[in-house]
Order: C-alpha cells, then structure tokens, then sequence
C-alpha cells in the first residue's frame, strides 16, 4: 500500500506541474472574456427555451458543443450562446423547469439527510452510530457555508481548463429585482431557464453528498475536529476543481468530451479514491480482523438505502435541469440499473455465501444508482440494464474479495461501492451511450481519461491534505477512545 501511495503521489506531482502551467497559461484570457460575459447586455443572450445550451450535466457534450459553436463563424442572426451568468427579465425562465429543479433539489438534499446518514449509521456498531450521523449532518452544514463562500464561483463560472473564476464569491452579482413594471433576475449559462439561485443550491446539494460519502472509509476512527478541516480543504480544492473541469464548458475535461450526466466522475470515483486514500493513511480499526464489527441496525441501513433511492431521481433525472423527456428517461434508465443491480448482488452472494443478505441487496442498490450516474442521460435500457449487472456483482466482489485480499479497512466501503462503482459507470457510458438520446457519441478512451484524471487528482491531492492535518493537529482518535466509542468520547452522548 505504501508503493501505490507513493505512485499515486508521483503521478499526481506530473499532473500538478501540468495544470500549473496550464493554469498560467489560461489566467489571462478566459478572466477577460468572463469579465466581458458578465457585462454584456441581457439582450444578447438567448431566450430561455428549448434551444437553450446544455446543462452542466452535459458539459461534456452539447454544452461544449454550443460554447465552440460560435467560434466556428456565427451569423449575425444568430447570436452567440452565453459563456457566464447573465440577467434576464423574469418572462424568461420556464415555471416547470424551476418546480421540478426545486424538488429535485430538495430530493438530492434527502439523500444525505438523512438517507446517507440512515444508512452509514446503520453499519457501525451501537458505539459509534450517532458519530456516524453527525459527520453528515455537520458536512451540510459546512460545505453549504463553503459553496456560498468560494465553492460554487470557482466550479460553474468560467475560468481557466481547471478551475473558474471569482465572478461569485460570496455569491456576488448574483441577484434578483423586483421592479414596479419589470422583475430581473441572474440566471446560469448553464442552466438559463431557471434561477440562478436554484441552480446554485441544486448543485450545492452535490457538493455536500460527495465529501459525505467519504466518511465512510474512515468510520469509526478519524477525530471529528480534523474531519471538519479537512472535508473544508478538500471541498474547496478538490471537488470544486474536478466539477469546474468536468461540468463547467470550458473546463479541460469537458472540452474534451468527456461524458458525465450526473456525477459518476465529479462525485463517485472522486469521493471513492479519496475514501480509500483515507482508509490507508489513517490505518486500520483497533481490532480489525480479530473482533466482530457487524452491523448493529440493518433496519437503518435499508431505510437509509430506500431514501437514497428515491432522493436519486433528484440526482439524475434533475441534473437534465429541466421538466423535459430527458429528464423522463433519467428516470427510467436509473430505476432499471438500480434493480439490476441490486439483483446481480443478491444472487452472487446467494450463490458464493449460501444466503442472500439485506446488507447486500441494500448495497447492490447503491452501486447501481452510482453506476448509472453518469450514463443516465445518455444510455438506452439495454446499457442501463448491462451497468446494473455489471455494477452489481463486480461491486459485491470488490466489497468482499478485493478489500480482504488487499488488506485495507475500507469500513463501509465507500471505495468498494462508490469507487469501484463509479469506473464501472464512466467506462461503460462510453460504450452504451446513444447519440440520439444524449447528443454525443461514446468513447471508452476518453471515459477513461477522465477516470484517470480524476483518480490522480483527487488522490495526490487526499493525500497531501491528510497528511498536512496530521502533523498540525493529527487525525485519529487514540486507541482508548476507538475502544470506548465516538459516541461517548467525541460528543458526550450514547444510544440506549
């Protein structure tokens, strides 16, 4: 472990160098033409319609697609697609799109809380669950303060290949007006028939699940003061640069057509790698392997696993960012991946241990849902059938076999579902995806490129931060208090 560390490290130093001097390469340029976006008249950008750019959620491919269009010679008829928030008058923006957007966001908020919190709790044992339920519900309430701060400005506005601008620290110019004969309203140029303010805090919900779901490769083990600091860097420094490079359109990997509908890349390999890097610098549990750590309310965990599936049609189905038919077939194609795998899990673990679980049809469940993430809008049933299988038994293998051949203490499996799952996602959104679903051709090469981008980046950079927190105020809790609980030796407080 401590070789693939290092690997991980050097690997990231090579691609650090390169986004530093592509970093200084880009600083000049994209920060004018944002400056000269942001103070356009309203009247230049298009009508809020159908014939909108694409979300964020297709960065990838009809929204790169738009932002280079212009360039290719656009008529005078035909002005140029936005590239930065802008104001419109409030006839604009599409009343079902922005009912569906606000459910959609308060479905992806359900998730984490309670949902994720539900089912993490659930697996640890009686000692540790409201540690467990604190972490998430603490995370919500730091990265909501993190995103309107710096997060959302230097994912989702435009910038450099790898990180945006400032244009919306502390959410500056963004804004609405209520006047005596006309309303005015900021709206994202990637999302301009709804309020800016709905699509800021859809994709904050994002932004909070990701660090969330990292908590559970450490459980049980890491101090709760240090994993505050640290889910704040990381936020900052690591998700917001993978969303901006993948989502937003000038983005590196966007611009390279990468294809990631909801998130499998900016929030499942992203929180899976940082899970593992997690698990391996804070080392095992006191006991592992030795002593029974068994779940102690497989009640909560299916409940938590139930909510997740119902909060994630908010997740796909909502990152389409519109009441259209794309977002219908997000739907669909994320119920049938997520039964298939929950399914395939079911069944190989029927057959390779004797008896199927409830841990396990819960947790074939969550790795379909993270698997067909990123192909949600751009596969046909087929591919979404084919993902969940695949997801389903290859994430129980890893779950199981893998992580005990390896000899990690991945204590939730967060790399296990969420990592492993998230590959299996990217990868075969290159191979199923359908052009005339999704508006761009798959390829595997460039899945993969992005998987790799992502598994260095945000590894190195994990790694860096822990081991900075380490040496400042350390990261574990000592053996005493792992043998008491963190119920009782972090907050004071225990189940009866």
């Amino acid at each position: 472990m401590r070789k693939f560390l290092l690997t991980l490290f050097m690997a990231g130093s090579l691609l650090g160098a390169g986004v530093t001097s592509a970093l200084a390469d880009d600083a000049s340029a994209p920060a004018a033409a944002s400056a000269d976006a942001a103070s356009a008249p309203a009247a230049s950008a298009p009508a809020a319609d159908a014939s909108a750019p694409a979300p964020a959620a297709a960065a990838g491919s009809d929204a790169s697609a738009a932002a280079a269009a212009p360039a290719s010679g656009a008529s005078d008829a035909a002005p140029a697609a936005p590239t930065a928030p802008f104001s419109v008058d409030s006839s604009k923006i599409n009343s079902g799109d922005t009912a569906w957007m606000l459910t959609s966001t308060a479905l992806v908020l359900f998730m984490t809380i309670p949902g994720l919190a539900l089912f993490y709790g659930g697996m640890v044992r009686k000692k540790n669950v409201l540690a467990t339920l604190m972490q998430s519900f603490a995370i919500t309430c730091v990265v909501t303060i993190v995103w309107i701060v710096i997060g959302y400005s230097i994912a989702f506005t435009p910038g450099g290949s790898f990180i945006g601008g400032f244009s919306r620290v502390f959410l500056a110019g963004m804004n609405y007006i209520k006047g005596d004969k006309a309303t005015t309203l900021t709206v994202s140029h990637l999302a301009p028939t709804i309020p800016e303010t709905v699509y800021m805090v859809y994709q904050m919900t994002f932004a909070i699940i990701t660090p969330a779901l990292i908590t559970g490769a450490f459980a049980d083990r890491m101090k709760f003061s240090s994993m505050l600091v640290f889910m704040t860097l990381w936020s900052i420094i690591v998700y917001s640069p993978i969303a901006h490079m993948v989502w937003e359109p000038t983005g590196w990997l966007a611009a390279a057509g990468i294809l990631d509908f909801a998130g499998g890349t900016v929030v499942h390999i992203n929180a899976g790698v940082a899970g593992l890097v997690c698990c391996l610098v804070l080392g095992k549990r006191v006991g592992y392997g030795r002593e029974v750590m068994a779940p102690h309310n497989l009640v909560l965990t299916l409940v938590g696993a139930a909510m997740l599936w119902v909060g994630w049609f908010g997740f796909n189905a909502g990152s389409a960012v519109a009441a259209d038919g794309r977002a219908g077939f997000a739907m669909m194609t994320t119920q049938v991946a997520t039964a298939a795998a929950a399914l395939g899990w079911m069944f190989a673990e029927w057959i390779f241990k004797g008896k199927p679980s409830v841990l396990g049809i819960a947790s074939g469940a969550v790795a379909g849902l993270v698997a067909v993430t990123p192909a949600s809008g751009f596969v046909g049933v087929i591919g979404a059938l084919v993902i969940g299988v695949v997801a389903g038994v290859v994430c129980f293998w890893s779950a199981s076999w893998l992580k005990s051949k390896m000899g990690y203490d991945d204590s939730l499996d967060a790399f296990g579902v969420h990592g492993i799952g998230g590959i299996i996602g990217a990868l075969l959104t290159g191979v199923f995806a359908v052009k005339d679903i999704g508006g761009a051709d798959g390829s595997v090469i460039l899945q993969a490129k992005g998987v790799l981008t992502t598994l260095v980046y945000s590894g190195v950079v994990t790694f860096v931060l822990l081991k900075i927190i380490d040496v400042v105020m350390g990261l574990r809790v000592t053996e005493e208090e792992e043998r008491e609980g963190l119920d009782v030796s972090l907050h004071g407080e225990h189940v009866e």
